[in-house]
């Protein structure tokens, strides 16, 4: 019985069959495509003023726009990744010779706290930390050691890393080059309402912007702000700590606080205490200034998400796809948003507000 009907069952059966085995195939390089399209939306913009002086010249702008991308982010995130591995490897080495020795830092910090608390601490049993001193610090040695091979794993694994970094830079030409066009395949393909599928694509474009625009500046922000603090206060590798600050400032409402606040407790209870209450009044009003201040403006103002929802899928996100997280997880909590926002929509109301206004 080949009716029509069937046909078509069959057919999209099939469709969704192949769709599934090329997301499959791509697999494998799956950051090196994510972080070409998101480069691509990134410096769309730019690339359509150098299409509109350059008289159409869609190669020649591609290409500019690739070097200019290539300037900006690949060429800065490279040396800074060089100067971590160099200090990781250093931090590691001390961990291992007991140069550095965590265990003793928290007894240091627990020898200096007033007898109130000590008794407090001893009413809820917790006067007698030695195993957990013990654990921290083994956990603490070991996720140095681990996020130094790791690191150093980047620079053995370097044939894997090249094809991956040519691959997205050969993506990234042909999506700021071919983007537009493919995006009209996407809008006329998808079987929704026009009005729908325009407005959807419109958010995603604007999250991924305003994610990966407000995220990487406020993370910059404060590993900068962070890893400056510890240079002038001669804490050994403020480079490390900066980029540990920066990772963790992806983390709304938490960030860099959990690396520099424990560093101003130790500095207070060991007998420094005006550098540890300077790294304190920095911690707060410039480094909590950076994200209270750029965050909501750049991330919250443009994705219409609140603050809670933001952390909530960064976190989710990063536990689940990693780095690529910091992106994924806000995008996928606006686009959640978007489609219920259209479900509940009734027919006699206006579409809502477009993202790029």
């Amino acid at each position: 019985m080949n009716t029509p009907a069937l046909q078509r069952i069959v057919f999209l059966l099939l469709l969704a069959l192949i769709t599934i085995a090329f997301g499959w195939v791509l697999m494998p390089f799956f950051g090196a495509v994510f972080w070409a399209m998101t480069l691509a939306l990134m410096f769309d913009p730019i690339y359509q003023r150098l299409c509109v002086k350059l008289r159409g010249r869609s190669n020649t702008a591609a290409l500019i726009t690739l070097m200019a991308c290539l300037v900006i982010v690949i060429l800065p995130m490279a040396l800074i990744t060089s100067t971590l591995i160099t200090e990781v490897t250093g931090v590691t080495q001390r961990i291992k010779a007991g140069e550095i020795n965590f265990r003793s830092y928290f007894q240091q910090i627990l020898s200096a706290l007033p007898n109130w608390l000590l008794d407090w601490l001893d009413r809820f049993g917790l006067s007698n930390l030695q195993g957990v001193l013990d654990r921290v610090s083994s956990g603490l040695a070991q996720g140095g050691q681990m996020l130094a091979s790791n690191a150093l794993a980047i620079g053995q694994n370097t044939f894997d890393f090249l094809v991956s970094f040519v691959i997205m830079m050969y993506l990234l030409f042909f999506l700021l080059r071919d983007g537009r066009d493919l995006s009209k395949l996407v809008r006329d393909s998808v079987p929704l309402e026009r009005e729908h599928t325009r407005y959807l694509l419109s958010k995603f474009a604007t999250v991924i912007r305003a994610t990966v625009k407000g995220n990487v500046l406020v993370a910059l922000a404060q590993g900068a702000l962070g890893g400056l603090a510890f240079w002038a206060l001669g804490i050994h590798a403020a480079v490390f700590w900066g980029v540990v600050m920066a990772l963790l400032s992806l983390l709304p409402a938490i960030g860099a606080a959990l690396v520099w606040a424990p560093v101003a407790i130790y500095l207070i209870s060991t007998g420094s205490v005006w550098p540890g209450i300077g790294l304190v009044l920095w911690g707060v009003l410039a480094i909590g200034l950076s994200d209270n201040v750029l965050r909501p403006l750049l991330v919250g103002k443009d994705t219409k998400m609140p603050d809670y929802l933001v952390l909530v899928s960064t976190i989710g996100g990063m536990s689940l796809f990693g780095i690529n997280g910091f992106v994924i997880g806000p995008t996928i909590a606006a686009m959640f948003m978007a489609f219920w926002a259209l479900f509940n929509r009734r027919d006699d109301e206006a579409m809502p507000e477009d993202p790029e206004g």
